[in-house]
């Protein structure tokens, strides 16, 4: 098992150097062609929202990649250190200055990761949150000389 650790300042314009380390990770791994653009497209809505809930914290620790390359799966897990609420305290966005803009918007986001990532696991409390994304792999022709 294969992995590869990115953490990067929370800035908006770190999120595209993600997203490429993403799929290029990805394609190594053995993801398939076709589904690279939905790796890119997962990885830059997970990463972008971890930057937002970061700035909106005023949470100076780095937003954290993983990019696990497993036997038969390759696995993307996208960490944020905002703290969460727990339901039943509040729901999302609580203690914020904007709880239902700031929850819909996150709600549309972790949406857009939904319909592109048929397996994905979103977990969060109060010390932070977690996006695990995980797609099937294929594995390198054997050749035979």
């Amino acid at each position: 098992m294969a992995t590869v650790e990115l953490r990067f300042s929370a800035l908006p314009e770190h999120v595209r150097t993600a997203r490429l380390v993403a799929a290029a990770v990805a394609r190594r791994a053995g993801v398939d062609e076709a589904v690279l653009d939905e790796v890119r497209l997962a990885v830059g809505e997970a990463c972008s929202r971890a930057v937002g809930l970061h700035q909106i914290g005023g949470i100076s620790a780095p937003v954290k990649v993983l990019l696990i390359e497993e036997e038969k799966q390759f696995s993307i897990e996208v960490g944020d250190e905002a703290p969460h609420a727990v339901a039943g305290e509040g729901g999302a966005g609580a203690g914020t200055g904007d709880p239902d803009g700031e929850a819909d918007e996150d709600e549309m986001g972790l949406a857009v990761i939904s319909g592109l990532v048929d397996d994905v696991e979103v977990s969060a409390g109060e010390h932070g949150g977690l996006i695990k994304m995980t797609w099937p792999t294929t594995p390198p022709p054997t050749i035979l000389v």
